[in-house]
């Protein structure tokens, strides 16, 4: 009598230095936009949830944000919350860029990773953006990979925008999972609240937007979420766009009101499509003077361990 297949499930971290697409793969992987995408460092700032649901496995992703030099309080929370999911993953993939290959910054990491990783956990290195460079520079960085860090289970050369080996790394994946429930229910892609996905949507339009300090220099809070009073499909969203200057606040307003309103509008457009409803959006710009620098300040702005 054959053997029922048994279920699959477990934690998958997501870890690299800002910009090599982590969550770029994770959107990818999930087939949705959980996580946001710009062209910028330190995008991502907080531990993103995306869950994969397959047929004999769930693979809970644990997206986050790029470590990088710590300059001020909120990269240091940026940084703690990267290396926290270290222990708890079964799998943690690492990602570099193909471009870049494997540089100091990245050997740290590694090592780092090699040292607080529980000694059941698998580590798989991906060299994304494979598309930008010559195939026959990928064989003796994957071989300088295999020599410096033994313990690393795999390396899978990827391209997360263009999906290229992306079934191939599900399969590894899923291979190395252990035996367990499923964590949430099928119709969940992440547990991030609303607020926190309206915000972050908003934040992407700023980033894309601006340009030099300004995007580090934001984050927004959502203060209000309720249904339209006329029309039940629509939903009316109050957001701060937190800033630390008054000059920083004039560049985001624009003149006369043009910048804010274009970010308004693209971030409006785009929770239409993602939520499916009618989105009426009103953006305020606030300063906070060195938010990024103040441990209440970031508490109070959801930046919390």
């Amino acid at each position: 009598m054959e053997e029922t297949q048994k279920f699959k499930s477990g934690y998958v971290a997501i870890l690299g230095r800002p910009n090599v697409g982590k969550s770029t793969l994770l959107n990818s992987l999930l087939g949705t936009k959980v996580a946001i995408v710009t062209d910028k460092p330190q995008t991502t700032r907080h531990r993103i949830i995306g869950v994969k649901h397959l047929k004999d496995a769930q693979i809970v992703f644990l997206d986050t944000p790029g470590i990088h030099k710590e300059k001020f309080e909120l990269n240091r929370y940026m940084n703690e919350i990267a290396f926290s999911v270290i222990p708890d993953a079964d799998v943690i993939l690492f990602l570099i860029d193909a471009r870049a290959g494997l540089t100091e910054a990245d050997r740290k990491i590694l090592q780092k990773i090699g040292e607080e990783k529980r000694k059941d956990s698998k580590v798989l290195v991906l060299i994304n953006k494979i598309d930008g460079v010559p195939k026959e520079e990928l064989l003796p960085l994957i071989e300088e990979i295999s020599k410096e860090f033994p313990f690393v289970s795999d390396i899978v050369p990827i391209s997360a925008t263009r999906g290229t080996n992306l079934d191939r790394l599900l399969d590894l994946i899923v291979s190395y999972l252990p035996e367990g429930p499923k964590y949430y229910e099928e119709h969940m892609v992440t547990d991030m609240p609303l607020e926190q996905f309206v915000a972050e949507i908003i934040r992407e339009k700023i980033m894309l937007l601006t340009r030099d300090e300004i995007p580090h220099a934001t984050t927004v809070q959502v203060v209000n979420i309720q249904p339209g009073d006329k029309n039940p499909n629509m939903l009316v969203i109050d957001a701060d766009i937190i800033v630390e200057r008054d000059s920083q606040k004039a560049i985001i307003i624009g003149k006369g009101g043009q910048k804010l309103k274009k970010i308004g509008k693209l971030a409006r457009e785009e929770l239409e499509q993602l939520l499916g409803k009618r989105v009426y959006l009103r953006l305020w710009v606030k300063v906070k003077e060195d938010w990024r620098q103040r441990a209440d300040q970031l508490r109070s702005l959801g930046y919390s361990y």
